[in-house]
């Protein structure tokens, strides 16, 4: 974003009279940077005077901001008196769309709700309504205020990857930051979708999947070679010029072209057969099976949508689903289920319209986007995502025909997963009410913290904390500690639950130490409260001492209730024994639903905590001497291991014999010497 000259002045004018906000102008230019590669647009931040709303609140304080606002397109942020933004929203005119708020007339307790909460609001004034649609779908998602809609994204969508920083590009699962050069595929819903999709690209295309390390040091080819899914570029069975093709040929595919893809299989098949290469028309015929292979078993596979994007939306219960199918090169490459924090008031098509911007906010856009009710403002957004893909995008609600299947399909998935997780719910509201009358609860439980530690003999310690809640595990809350204090023994757990309970509730304190257990939007995740209302902790009554301990040394003891599970006698499930303060220890009858809850919460923080001390233990397992040398960077230990082979010959070369590397100069060669012979 480029700010005009004018924005420049009423910046500094504002930033004497201002106080800090949560969004200044480099914060403002990092949300509207992402717009898209061919988006550059004039905006101005504009911030009012402290003075112009001292002392005011609601619609009085937006009556005194609106005098002000121009008649332009734009966002405005709508924020409390701590700062806390609570609406995100966009305008044609600001000064028109704020003006309504200022009347104090509302349609919904929503927007009632949320305009008596505003002490002041901050603008962005944007060149075109467009620029204004994709900075409000970027701040939403980036501040999460809560009184809009919200997108409920924890994962993101994995990819497929052919690289094009080697002369033989392979083929990978990518996940994560696009760092790497090459032609990215996707989305998939799914990893195994991925997955199967690579196995069979590599029969029908017969392109490397191995790391570039390995590619390099193989002397014969590997064991895909012999299984015919790699044409092992590697030892030089093909040549450049032929893996290349293979190479064009794949990205053809998975950019859509499959029909021409398979057509030119095919008569090159048929040339193989008629100068009676037979062998040669075997390998082709096989290719092209695993091609049919691909489009054929991945479920609905439309035969006249390429490339397609599908959205349903269904509500009940006050609750929303929206599916999301992915149809790429004919193929339906997976579905994803999402549940979005939004007011049960608002209309599916407000809903999903907000979804979209949101949704798009970071991936690809296809061709085709099929909706299963129309939005509001569907021109605008059509013409904001072909702004963003730098591409003609569509979007249509189909009425008949193969479309109109594929949108009645993903309402009818819409339909089933909203009511399955209104099921869970209710099951999990009746246990958790449950829960409370079994352990002497006031209420129901919103928060429950379970805590388990893993080590092998002491080493690579881990504790692990996982959350569950009235939607069940919360796995975006899961933590891990990896335990960092040296003044425990070595297998004394007491020692790393201390450690664990200390650093857990410091920090709550200390970024929540007012909120006095109550949920706070935004603290946690969409509502979800900060602080727990139970934790349990897998141990008996030596663990509860030392959790007790320390919750009543942080002053928290009595916000906070800890409950010990000792595991019964020859650690039989069922037979479980319970730790509450001033009550005597106890067991549950064997096939009560509360106990079954238990053990599942306790099972998934085992669970947990040997998953991250395993990886702990790996990643301790593969560490390099040389990473531990400082001003060694990647480069120079890739260079030293090219040239010596291992960190063993490292630690026993000269001065001068590491000198010789490329790279090292004196001074680090020095560097390196030392931390191999500092005792000398």
């Amino acid at each position: 974003m480029t700010i005009g000259d004018n924005g420049k002045a009423r910046g500094r004018a504002a930033a004497d009279d201002v106080p800090d906000t949560d969004i200044d102008d480099d914060a403002a230019e990092e949300a509207v940077a992402p717009v898209g590669p061919e988006v550059a647009f004039t905006a101005i931040d504009w911030t009012p005077h402290a003075g112009d709303a001292d002392g005011k609140v609601g619609a009085e304080v937006i009556q005194t901001l609106v005098k002000r606002l121009p008649n332009a397109p734009g966002v405005y942020r709508m924020m409390n008196a701590t700062g806390d933004v609570l609406y995100v929203g966009k305008a044609r005119s600001l000064k028109k769309r704020v003006t309504q708020y200022a009347q104090g007339r509302f349609h919904t307790n929503r927007i009632g709700r949320m305009v008596r909460e505003t002490a002041t609001m901050e603008f962005v004034v944007t060149r075109t309504e467009i620029e204004a649609l994709l900075l409000e779908a970027n701040l939403i998602k980036r501040l999460r205020p809560r009184f809009n809609v919200l997108m409920r994204d924890d994962k993101s969508f994995p990819y497929i990857l052919i690289t094009d920083d080697h002369a033989s590009p392979g083929i990978y699962k990518h996940r994560g930051a696009r760092s790497r050069k090459g032609d990215y595929f996707g989305p998939f819903a799914s990893a195994q979708a991925v997955g199967r999709t690579i196995n069979s690209l590599q029969r029908a295309f017969l392109l490397r999947s191995c790391t570039d390390s390995f590619f390099e040091n193989r002397t014969r080819p590997c064991l895909l070679f012999q299984i015919k899914r790699c044409a092992a570029p590697c030892t030089g069975e093909i040549s450049h010029g032929d893996y290349a093709a293979l190479v064009s040929e794949a990205k053809d595919f998975l950019s859509g072209r499959s029909q021409k893809v398979k057509s030119e299989i095919s008569v090159a098949m048929q040339h193989a057969s008629d100068e009676l290469d037979f062998e040669r028309a075997a390998i082709y015929r096989d290719r092209l099976a695993a091609l049919s292979h691909v489009q054929s078993h991945q479920g609905i596979n439309p035969q006249f949508t390429e490339e397609a994007d599908v959205f349903a939306i269904h509500q009940e219960g006050g609750q929303t689903c929206i599916q999301v199918f992915f149809f790429r090169t004919g193929q339906n490459w997976g579905n994803r289920a999402y549940f979005p924090k939004a007011d049960p008031a608002l209309e599916a098509a407000e809903v999903l319209g907000s979804f979209l911007a949101q949704f798009y906010d970071d991936k690809p856009t296809p061709r085709n986007v099929l909706l299963s009710h129309a939005v509001e403002e569907q021109d605008l957004l059509t013409e904001a995502l072909t702004t963003r893909a730098g591409k003609k995008v569509s979007i249509s609600v189909p009425q008949r025909g193969e479309k109109k299947d594929l949108t009645d399909s993903a309402l009818q998935n819409a339909r089933e997963a909203l009511g399955r997780r209104l099921a869970e719910t209710s099951t999990q509201t009746r246990l958790l009410a449950g829960f409370a009358e079994t352990f002497g609860l006031e209420n129901a439980p919103q928060r429950i913290e379970i805590y388990d530690n893993s080590h092998i003999m002491g080493t690579n310690a881990v504790g692990a904390m996982v959350v569950a809640g009235q939607e069940g595990f919360i796995k975006n809350q899961y933590r891990k500690f990896n335990i960092r204090s040296t003044d425990i023994t070595p297998g004394d757990d007491f020692g790393m639950m201390r450690e664990v309970m200390e650093r857990r509730f410091s920090r709550l304190l200390k970024e929540h130490g007012d909120d006095q257990g109550e949920v706070i939007e935004g603290s946690a995740s969409d509502g979800f409260p900060a602080w727990p209302d139970v934790i349990l902790i897998d141990g008996g009554q030596g663990q509860m001492s030392a959790v007790r301990k320390i919750l009543s040394d942080l002053g928290v003891e009595d916000r906070v209730t800890a409950i010990g599970i000792a595991k019964g006698q020859d650690r039989e499930a069922g037979r479980e024994r319970f730790f509450v303060k001033d009550k005597a220890s106890f067991t549950l009858p064997v096939r009560d639903p509360v106990l079954y809850f238990i053990q599942r919460m306790r099972d998934e923080a085992h669970r947990f905590a040997i998953g991250s001390h395993r990886a702990r233990r790996k990643k301790e397992m593969v560490k390099n001497p040389l990473d531990e040398i400082s001003g060694i960077g990647p480069g120079r230990k890739r260079a030293l291991l090219l040239h010596f082979g291992t960190a063993k010959a490292v630690s026993r070369a000269a001065v001068e014999d590491l000198m010789t590397v490329e790279g090292i100069s004196e001074r680090v060669a020095k560097i390196v010497y030392d931390h191999f012979h500092e005792n000398r």
